[in-house]
């Protein structure tokens, strides 16, 4: 089934996008991997502060899933695992992305995104007749975006896969191949046995993982948006079979209410329901942000069945059921699940929380991340560089506070300079340590420093003594 997509939705604000890219790579957000070599399609690094975003991030999913929650337990699974494990999962026989290639250039790219260049949705579910029957449909319209022409071959299927040659000695890398992980979620269900026995957890139970997965994506673009080595947070919901659709639901307003609780414009996000199923699947429903591309896949929530769990037992010839303590039947465990990119997240965030505004008359650029998000919480500035009084003091402080949060220091330039730098990285807040801190005119001040927020641009002073309790309840 093919349909037009919404112009609306459609449309490309380059514009913003661009400033974003820029502003990421400029203040040490995100970089282009291996750029002294040119750079790697795909690929990004995370900068000391997008590293720091990064964690917190991170740490933010953990505490909703794990922290927050009695019945949800974490794992950290290894990157490869036995090859049969992508078998049983279908991803050796299933995963794949429709290829095209360009007759003039050379150049590949993903059918399905072609089409949507020119409106044209493709499920991803397409079979190859299917795909062919509307590529060949548009081919009139669609261009190479490499070179212009409108010239190319027959869509194929390429497996995502990537292989490796871990454990194999020999120069054939077609035998007894091995593969980075394509997902996380399978480093649950081969572990669900193993936690079922060795913690306290019964039906209904979760499992998060947060880790690196890897696709060999044919046409990697927005950004970090597609990559080929990127990270996911994802929880699997292990419950009886007739309490999933029950369990689905409450897990769809948790995870909605997740970004509303994160601060995220209600109106920038919305829902989208997946129209042709895979076989064994119940439901699947897509949150939606509003990226500079249009509205995209954030997070995917999928009743799953009891297939992945099946398909294990199948092919391991391990027994994954399990017995009812209060009712003594026996099941396999169907499973909700929730899945969301952490690098998907993080452009997001970018997105949602990059502001300009007129501060005092001088137009800025401010990242507006809540506190628990911000890489730096506060950063501390004496206010002159060359007084060793104040930056003694500021040293003090900063050591201080530094044992309690993420801080920085910053003697570098005119206040207002330190200022904007620290607003274009999210600091909530500033402190200046000045000679009013030093109590030299004025004694009643001794012991005060200059509070400034990020938001307001609103100054006050507070006593050392209270700083960290009046930085943490801000």
């Amino acid at each position: 089934m093919a349909e037009n997509i919404e112009n609306k939705e459609s449309q490309f604000d380059s514009n913003k996008m661009d400033t974003i890219v820029a502003l990421a790579k400029r203040r040490g957000f995100v970089y282009p991997s291996s750029e002294i070599y040119g750079g790697f399609v795909g690929v990004y690094d995370y900068g000391p502060y997008g590293t720091e975003l990064a964690n917190n991030i991170k740490q933010a999913w953990w505490k909703a899933m794990v922290q927050d929650e009695e019945n949800i337990v974490g794992l950290d699974t290894a990157i490869f695992m036995h090859p049969k494990v992508w078998e049983a999962s279908g991803h050796v026989g299933g995963f794949a992305d429709p290829l095209v290639e360009c007759k003039v250039c050379n150049t590949r790219s993903r059918a399905d995104h072609l089409l949507e260049d020119v409106n044209v949705f493709a499920d991803e579910k397409m079979s190859s007749e299917d795909i062919n029957a509307l590529f060949d449909e548009h081919r009139k319209e669609i261009a190479c975006p490499k070179c212009g022409q409108k010239d190319f071959g027959e869509v194929k299927h390429f497996n995502l896969l990537v292989q490796s040659n871990l454990g194999n000695f020999s120069n054939d890398w077609g035998k007894e191949p091995t593969y980075l992980r394509g997902e996380t979620a399978q480093g649950i269900y081969i572990n669900f046995k193993q936690v079922l026995d060795t913690m306290r957890v019964k039906v209904p139970f979760g499992i998060a993982q947060i880790g690196k997965a890897f696709r060999n994506e044919i046409s990697p673009r927005q950004y970090i948006f597609r990559k080929r080595e990127f990270e996911q947070m994802e929880m699997q919901m292990f419950v009886k079979p007739e309490d999933d659709m029950g369990v689905y639901e409450t897990w769809r307003a948790k995870r909605w209410q997740y970004y509303i609780d994160l601060g995220f414009d209600e109106s920038h996000l919305k829902w989208h329901e997946h129209e042709n199923l895979v076989f064994y699947a119940k439901a699947a429903w897509d949150i939606e942000y509003k990226f500079p591309f249009g509205f995209k896949e954030l997070e995917g929530l999928h009743a799953r069945g009891n297939y992945d769990l099946t398909q294990h037992q199948l092919y391991s010839g391990k027994d994954m059921g399990y017995l009812d303590p209060a009712t003594n039947e026996k099941y396999i465990p169907h499973v909700v699940e929730a899945s969301v990119g952490l690098d998907r997240t993080f452009l997001a965030v970018l997105c949602e929380f990059y502001n300009e505004d007129e501060l005092n008359g001088e137009k800025r650029v401010v990242m507006r991340f809540p506190r628990a998000l911000a890489p730096i919480k506060v950063a501390v500035f004496p206010l002159l560089k060359n007084k060793p009084e104040l930056v003694a003091k500021a040293r003090e402080v900063f050591a201080m506070l530094k044992k309690e949060m993420r801080a920085e220091f910053d003697d570098n330039g005119n206040v207002g300079k330190r200022y904007r730098r620290q607003d274009e990285i999210g600091t909530p807040h500033c402190v200046t340590i000045d000679f009013d801190t030093l109590g030299e005119e004025k004694p009643e001040l001794k012991d005060t420093v200059t509070v400034r927020d990020r938001d307001t641009g609103e100054q006050t002073r507070v006593y050392i003594n209270d700083l960290t309790k009046t930085l943490i309840g801000g």
